[in-house]
């Protein structure tokens, strides 16, 4: 009799984040330890994403001199104003000299003024370079600025690419797995790029390595997330983001200690041949053990993160566990409408489908624009893109303390607005302000990597449960041609008008801030599971506190 009562109870459905709240512990030394061995490929991933901004830089140079040049040319020779157009020994045209007149000789090294036409001028025949720190000496780039600058673009078409190749990967066989090929890949492939001698060669092995190889932030990221309780996701995700920008600050003092390109290029990559071993050293994520059945080794790998963490697991949470898992996928494999028709069919989530991706093209443009543009501010170029690359660090977390205080919209807006502010000022300033220039700099900078993360959190919260990753990669997709566009701007500087990569980028942040006003706003609120709830959030009615 008793044994049918025990029978009729039912059985208490429990998920992994309760598991991880109530028992195995949300955040201890066991996630501890994963967010340390997570940052180094994180560390190597920015390595990879930023080394072309000093191995693709701009390198100093003038016309060749066939008359007055020795086989050993001097880069700045006492005669440099008679031959060339400028102001100073040290400001003159870099693509442009003057034609030669009627006077023929065959001495070196004297060049007379009277030797020149200083009424006309022609593009040079050849080039003297300052230095051979860049392929723009090897592939004699010179004043191509648009070839030299098309190459960082191509990268990050690459970086598109790698997603829907690492999304399925991961899926399919593990995060474990996807990062130890995306590490590897980015490791053996930047090697090679490292000897390579033609242009062609060069930029082919750039998509190459990023289609293949950028995948791997994104694999560390969603590790640590899916490892972390709920209360300690979004600061876990941060920590991913502090990694990232603490590997750029590395690779901004490695370049300027290592600067010949190929050398740079073999010293940031030879290293990451290491992050193979990860398939061994890192622990699969549990929530996709359990997505595909993996019930066994789910259980031993949270079993691992108790016992590291001093708790204990029942086994009755586990059975539990396993069968609120199955019934989910159960539930899940029902048939469901085309997610394309269930949008266009509700006028509040077509809206907000169509203005998200704006925000996240302003933030990829911005903030990769900035990063890329620093190595061309007045000073140390190292220098700048170092502090460009450490002012990210307080604005992540400016993020996570303003957001449950104040809200999501008015950090954004003010965000937005705030560095659009900074953008046009610098656009304007004039010369001789060079301390006041890199202030506004970074503070743009700072703004744009709190919106940034800011955005992110979100985006996830305006969208319901059932389309939130999709709809979310979709906008992170479209956000990619921000990313792409951003290489070509130190060209648009230096061919169209210098300030208007800042009048771009500030121009797109007041866009995107007046857009925020029309979404709601989610401080406050419980994530809506369907189109229903996502549409209600306008009206304020859900008003139970979201859990971060």
């Amino acid at each position: 009799m008793s044994s049918e009562k025990v029978e009729s109870q039912p059985v208490k459905s429990v998920d992994l984040d309760s598991i991880l709240i109530e028992e195995a512990g949300q955040f201890g030394r066991s996630q501890i330890i994963t967010i340390l061995l997570a940052s180094i490929p994180v560390i190597f991933a920015a390595f990879a994403s930023g080394e072309y901004v000093f191995t693709t830089a701009r390198i100093p140079t003038r016309c060749s001199i066939p008359q007055c040049d020795d086989p050993n040319p001097e880069f700045r020779p006492s005669w440099i104003l008679n031959a060339i157009p400028g102001t100073s020994n040290t400001d003159f045209d870099n693509c442009l000299r003057y034609a030669n007149s009627s006077v023929i000789s065959d001495a070196r090294n004297i060049c007379p003024a009277y030797w020149f036409d200083r009424n006309r001028t022609e593009e040079c025949q050849s080039y003297i370079y300052e230095n051979t720190n860049s392929v723009v000496y090897d592939f004699d780039l010179a004043c191509n600025e648009w070839k030299r600058s098309l190459i960082g673009s191509i990268r990050t078409v690459g970086t598109l690419l790698v997603l829907p190749f690492t999304g399925y990967i991961s899926d399919r066989w593990g995060r474990r797995v996807a990062l130890a090929i995306n590490a590897f890949n980015t490791a053996w492939l930047g090697l090679v790029r490292s000897f390579v001698h033609s242009y062609e060669w060069f930029t082919a092995l750039e998509i190459i390595e990023a289609t293949l190889g950028a995948g791997g932030f994104s694999c560390c990221y969603i590790l640590v997330t899916e490892l972390v309780g709920p209360k300690y996701r979004v600061r876990a995700g941060v920590t991913m983001s502090t990694m990232y920008a603490v590997g750029l600050v590395i690779l901004g003092f490695i370049s300027w200690g290592i600067q010949p390109w190929r050398t740079l290029t073999q010293v940031l990559y030879a290293p990451q041949l290491l992050t193979l071993s990860y398939f061994w050293i890192m622990t699969e994520s549990v929530r996709w053990l359990l997505s595909k059945g993996k019930y066994e080794e789910a259980e031993a790998v949270l079993k691992k993160v108790a016992k590291t963490n001093k708790r204990e697991i029942s086994p009755t949470s586990m059975e539990n566990l396993r069968a609120a898992t199955q019934e989910k996928e159960l539930n899940e494999n029902a048939k469901e409408p085309w997610l394309l028709i269930t949008i266009l069919k509700s006028r509040v989530m077509l809206s907000r489908v169509l203005v998200s991706p704006i925000w996240w093209v302003t933030n990829t443009l911005i903030y990769f624009g900035m990063s890329i543009n620093a190595v061309n501010l007045s000073g140390n170029p190292y220098l700048n893109y170092i502090a460009v690359a450490a002012v990210e660090i307080p604005g992540f977390w400016t993020a996570i303390l303003l957001l449950d205080r104040i809200g999501r919209k008015p950090v954004l807006i003010g965000g937005y607005w705030i560095c659009a502010a900074c953008q046009f000022t610098f656009a304007f300033l004039p010369e001789g302000n060079e301390n006041l220039s890199l202030a506004l700099y970074l503070i743009g900078k700072y703004c744009i990597s709190m919106v940034t993360t800011s955005t992110y959190i979100y985006t996830t919260e305006i969208y319901p449960t059932k389309y939130r990753h999709s709809l979310l990669a979709f906008s992170s997709m479209i956000g990619r041609l921000g990313s792409i566009l951003a290489p070509l701007t130190p060209a648009l500087a230096l061919e169209v008008w210098e300030s208007l990569p800042s009048v771009l980028f500030g121009s797109f942040a007041i866009l995107s801030g007046l857009l925020i006003f029309t979404t709601p706003e989610t401080l406050g609120i419980t994530l809506p599971d369907t189109i229903e709830e996502a549409e209600r959030l306008s009206s304020r009615s859900l008003n139970s506190r979201v859990i971060l």
